[in-house]
Formats: structure tokens, sequence, C-alpha cells
């Protein structure tokens, strides 16, 4: 063996993730909401990109029965022939750590958007709005008129410590401390707000805004304190312990509970607050002729181009070495981003194609023929890593006839036939579950009997499983239906 230095040539394959690519792989990850910042920010980097507003010709899908495979292979081919790099967007990175997107959310379903009015123009849910002042203006405006100038700075301090809910979130002794009052003068101001609308507000407990709504309705009565006194025993049903506290017959008892049923548990959330912001979907599905119709919503995703008017007039002028590399380098990254958009839109389409190829008797019968998927199943399908494909399925929504719905919602784990037959999906088994329950009548069902009659359906369900799915739809167990049932039927 010689031990002397020398010289070898060695072959050798790697994937090199440069800066673009990391990017236009964060892009499949991203909503269009969020795509319309990314394009925000790097028109104000690139001056030769321009904006045209919506596209108006965001790539169709064909129906799913259409194939798709002498398609580019989604997200492969970042630039056409020409350019200087074509690294493949369809790679398996899970070594590498890159904060792709929010993280996904569960599966979410919302009634559909509804159709324009007769003369085409949406209808403006905003003006819908309630733009009702909030519960803090509501409080100050009525100390306003209740206190003079020493009291209405404690009742100040008192209406800031009060949440969205209406609840004094604070102890009156150290808000006393703090302002250096007398303690009984900070109670008579809470006494004093414990009056305003809306009623209730200002309790420091549910007692105690249970409390003073009765107190307004005249109804606080010995036998209602106590009642209030010992709500844990009416929220476990124990209806005949209650009736021996507070010394009535069933009659009253009933009478009472429908009076407490009437008060606001959280009399602030009538006032105020931020809208919830509304789900825009990224996709719309809709029933062609021939299968289906899969278009990216243009009204979230700007159109942007290059502007080769403008590269022509710099490029004329005169300029130095420095002044045509960064006009050289602008151009090349303002073509990236064209064609790194595009071939986004049409990955996304391919990718929920297949979705709808796959979940074809959803979208036609309903969630209980929702079958199981996975992310390697539309992979294989469409010649995509798995990785892409979770990529382009985070963080986007799909709307359709039956609602809006995440794209992640469609991946459901499988459940066994009882038959042996084709397996079905959780989802169709929650649905059957919730069925079940809204249909039990006087009869509670106990998880044993909604698995023999799961098993009839052709569920091979075990118990354990029917317990977990039930109470991730937050239903209560059989003991607490009947409870509840109890206490509806008092």
């Amino acid at each position: 063996m010689s031990l002397a230095p020398r010289l070898d040539l060695r072959q050798s394959q790697s994937l090199v993730m440069t800066p673009q690519l990391q990017q236009a792989i964060k892009l499949l990850a991203l909503s269009n909401l969020e795509i319309e910042g990314v394009i925000a920010e790097e028109l104000e980097r690139n001056p030769l990109l321009e904006s045209s507003g919506p596209a108006d010709d965001a790539p169709d899908a064909a129906p799913p029965e259409t194939p798709t495979r002498d398609e580019p292979a989604g997200a492969d081919e970042l630039v056409m022939a020409g350019e200087a790099t074509g690294e493949s967007l369809d790679v398996d990175i899970a070594a590498e750590r890159f904060d792709d997107s929010p993280s996904d959310h569960s599966g979410l379903s919302s009634a559909a958007a509804p159709a324009g009015t007769g003369s085409g123009e949406a209808v403006d849910f905003d003006s819908f709005a309630d733009t009702s002042e909030s519960l803090a203006d509501v409080l100050l405006a009525q100390a306003g008129a209740a206190f003079d100038e020493a009291d209405l700075f404690i009742a100040r301090a008192l209406i800031d410590q009060i949440d969205e809910a209406g609840y004094l979130r604070a102890d009156i002794a150290d808000i006393a401390r703090r302002l250096g009052v007398e303690l009984a003068r900070v109670q008579a101001v809470l006494a004093m707000i414990q009056r305003f609308e809306p009623s209730g507000v200002g309790a420091r407990d549910l007692a105690e805004c249970l409390a003073i709504q009765a107190r307004e309705a005249d109804r606080y009565d010995p036998c209602m304190a106590r009642l209030l006194d010992h709500l844990d025993l009416l929220a476990r049903g124990d209806l005949t312990r209650l009736k021996r506290l507070c010394q009535v017959d069933d009659e009253d008892m009933a009478d009472m509970i429908r009076e407490l049923r009437g008060y606001d548990p959280k009399p602030g959330c009538r006032y105020g607050g931020e809208a919830p912001a509304p789900v825009i979907p990224d996709l719309s599905v809709t029933r062609a002729r021939k299968g289906w119709a899969i278009e990216l919503n243009a009204a979230t995703l700007p159109r942007v181009l290059v502007n080769k008017g403008y590269y022509s007039e710099l490029s004329d002028g005169a300029q130095d070495k420095a002044g045509k590399a960064w006009l050289a380098e602008k151009l090349a990254s303002a073509n990236w981003l064209v064609k790194a958009l595009d071939q986004r839109q049409r990955t996304i389409v391919r990718v929920a194609t297949e979705i709808v190829r796959q979940q074809e008797a959803f979208f036609l019968r309903g969630v209980a023929h929702l079958r199981p998927l996975t992310l390697r199943q539309v992979a294989e399908a469409i010649d995509l890593h798995e990785s892409t494909v979770s990529r382009v399925t985070s963080n986007k929504y799909l709307s359709c006839a039956r609602g809006v719905f995440e794209l992640k919602y469609f991946f459901t784990s499988a459940i066994a036939a009882a038959d042996g037959g084709d397996a079905v999906s959780a989802e169709a088994v929650k649905s059957a579950i919730r069925a079940l329950i809204a249909g039990e009548g006087d009869k509670i069902l106990s998880d044993d009997t909604l698995v023999e009659q799961l098993n009839a359906k052709g569920f091979d369900i075990a118990r354990r499983t029917v317990a977990k799915y039930r109470e991730s739809m937050g239903i209560g167990s059989s003991v607490q239906r009947r409870r509840a049932r109890a206490l509806a039927g008092g």
C-alpha cells in the first residue's frame, strides 16, 4: 500500500438547497392570502415586477377521469429551458427544518358562500356585522352618569379588570390597596356597577352573576339562593339532594331550573369583540357536465408580470458593470417568481383534482361516504413526493356545495368493515355515531350499545374507539346525557 499523496477524481450527486429552491418550497405551503403578502414584498424589492390584479386565467382542472400522467411532475420543473438552474421542488427534505406555514388545523366545515345577487354583485356580509360599542365603552358611559369624579376613578379601575364575558377578574382588595382607598368604598362602587346593563356584569363567579340577574327579576328568594350556592350539584344532576337542601318539591325545583336557563352566564359577550375572520377558500369545486371543475380562487390570487418595457428602458441606458449585474439579477428573480407561482397553481390544482377523484362519493352523497385516504395514495397517483402533497394541502381550503373544508379534512384513517368489505373513514364513523345519538330518544345508548349498532351497520370498531370519537365530538357519556335529559325534562 502506497502512502504517497495523490489526486483522485470522483463523481457524486447531492441535493443543493439554494435560497430560491427553499423559497419555492415554502410557496407551496402558503395559502392564497399569504401569497399576497409575499408578492407585496417582492413588488417593493423588484422594480421589474408589476401586479395586474387577480389572475383572470388561473389554470383550470380537467375532470378527475382525465389522465394527468403526461403533465410535468407537479412542481418538479421550477424554470423552463434556458434558465441557469432547474432544481426539482418535489423532493423529500424531511431532514431540513423550514417554517413552511402556520400549523395545520383540524378539518373545518362551514356553510358555503351564497351566490351573488341578481344584479351580479356579491352580497356584502360585512354590512351586517355588529357595529355596537364594546363592553368597556358601554360600562364607562353608564359610569360617567352614575358616579362623581372621585368614584368614577375607582369605577374605571374596576371596569378595566372586567373581561369580555363580563366577569371581574381581579381582587377588589388589591384594587383598593393600589388606588389607596378604603375597601368598603370599592365594594360600594362595584355594587353600583353590578346594576349596570347588561344584567349580571361585574360578577366574580357564575353564582354571583346568576344571583344578580335573579335579584333584578325579583326571583332571589332563600330557595334560589341555596340553589345558586350548590350549582355543582345541579351540574351533576343530583336533583334529589338539591330539593332537600332547597326544601322544595318537584314542581318548584323545575320552575327554578327553568328560571336559571333564562339567565345569561356570559352577559358581556353580547357586546363588541372582533368578528371572527371568515375562512376564504383557495379552491372551488363545482359539478360540471362531465366530472368536476376545480378552479383556484382568482379573487385572492393577484397576477404578477415582468415589466419588459421598463427593463428595456433600463438596459438601453448607460450602465456600469455593477448596474448591469444588478439589472440581470432583478430580471432573473422576476422571471423565477412568475414561473414559480404558475407552477404552484398547477401543482395545487393537480393535487385537488386527485382528492376530488378519490373522494367523489363525499361530494355526491355526503360525509358518510368519505373514504380512507392518505397523503401517500395521492402522491403515488400523480407522481409527486408525499412531502410535496403535504405542503400543498397545508392551510388551504376548498369550497364546494357541501361547505368549506380544509384539504387536510379529506385525509382520514381507515376503519375496517365488519363484513370484510372495503374499509371506511373515521369521519364516516363519527357521522354514524352522531346520527345514532341524535336519534336515541328516551332510551340513552351506552357505548356498548353503540358498538353493537355500528357493527350492524358494517363498522368493525372497538368500544374504546367509540368513546374516543364521541369525546372528540364533544358528546358526553350515556350517564352525562341521561342527567342532561333529566334536567331538560325537569
